[in-house]
């Protein structure tokens, strides 16, 4: 019988030749709960959902799916989980309903059956109107729904969604959101894996980080940002030319590495004692620097990632890329 964790990875090792993947990683996820997998791409991510989807057994290390082991009872574990990978995978030459339809067919449904359920799913994800349309003819995030469906045509005990939101706009990757939101609160357990930040604050109960084949760090959302520093200050310049002048006060008088933002007018640094920030807010406006924004606050996740790793984590359109894991 499993007991509270719907999932439970120990030790977990892969290699692919001498690039070694997976380098020992735990895990554990409750039922009912979801857990996001956040790393770069070659983090190892998708390679622990693959193992745990029994697409792929792993060199050493234990993993089981409602405390069944996907080594020894692989389709015992098969049968609990869905999964929905990095791009679409309905067929683009059939109809939304066709694809449905065709998946419930394969899964034991009768014709009726698998009719009255497609339309079940089209509306719950509001693609009614395009259930007569090729799936060529969808935009990017109707696709994305569409397979998200096709994963549920029957519900699964555990869905695993391997960056489902990857080349979205962001209008559709709100809708994608309010559907995980959704299978969350009918008791489905769910595994995501993602590089966007703010998608892993806005939807998960906890977040592992994952970077270089290794779990660097685990909690929740305010437990991570809290493990960083006391909080963070974030100034917006007005003149972007001072920078550099800004950032080398701020290193001296908060002694913080300094993290230059994409905005060229801003800059941020973690804070161990706030009542460094008077003092250093006074040497910028002696120094002749002016600033338009100023806020003291708890880090972000990027800041979090930063801090953990090194580097910022890339939330550029490059996480098309497939990794290596």
């Amino acid at each position: 019988m499993a007991g509270e964790h719907a999932i439970e990875v120990k030790a977990l090792r892969k290699s692919y030749g001498k690039t070694e993947v997976l380098k020992g990683i735990d895990l554990q996820v409750k039922r009912g709960s979801l857990v996001a997998l956040l790393g770069p791409n070659g983090a190892g991510k998708t390679t622990t959902i693959r193992i745990l989807a029994t697409l792929l057994k792993p060199d050493s290390g234990s993993a089981k799916i409602l405390g069944h082991d996907v080594l020894k009872e692989p389709d015992a574990a098969r049968r609990l989980v869905s999964l929905t990978g990095q791009f679409a995978s309905v067929d683009e030459d059939l109809t939304g309903a066709e694809n449905l339809v065709l998946v419930a067919r394969l899964l034991g449904f009768s014709w009726k059956q698998a009719k009255m359920r497609a339309a079940e799913l089209l509306e719950a994800f509001g693609l009614t109107e395009a259930a007569d349309r090729q799936v060529k003819k969808y935009s990017g995030g109707m696709r994305r729904r569409l397979d998200i469906a096709a994963s549920i045509v029957v519900s699964p005990e555990i869905l695993f969604l391997d960056e489902p939101t990857t080349g979205l706009d962001p209008r559709s990757r709100r809708q994608v959101w309010e559907i995980v939101r959704t299978l969350l609160r009918s008791g489905t357990t769910i595994l995501l894996t993602t590089q966007y930040l703010e998608e892993a604050d806005q939807l998960a109960d906890r977040i592992v980080v994952i970077d270089q084949g290794a779990v660097i760090a685990d909690g929740t959302s305010s437990e991570l940002k809290q493990s960083v520093g006391s909080g963070t200050v974030r100034l917006r310049l007005k003149n972007g030319e001072q920078r550099p002048e800004a950032e080398q006060i701020l290193v001296r008088a908060l002694n913080q590495p300094v993290y230059l933002e994409k905005d060229a007018t801003t800059l941020s640094a973690q804070v161990s004692d706030p009542a460094l920030v008077s003092a250093a807010l006074a040497q910028l406006v002696e120094a002749g620097i002016a600033f338009t924004d100023f806020s003291l606050g708890q880090p972000s996740l990027d800041e979090v990632f930063l801090a953990l790793t090194g580097e910022p984590l890339d939330e550029t359109e490059t996480e098309q890329a497939q990794e290596i894991a």
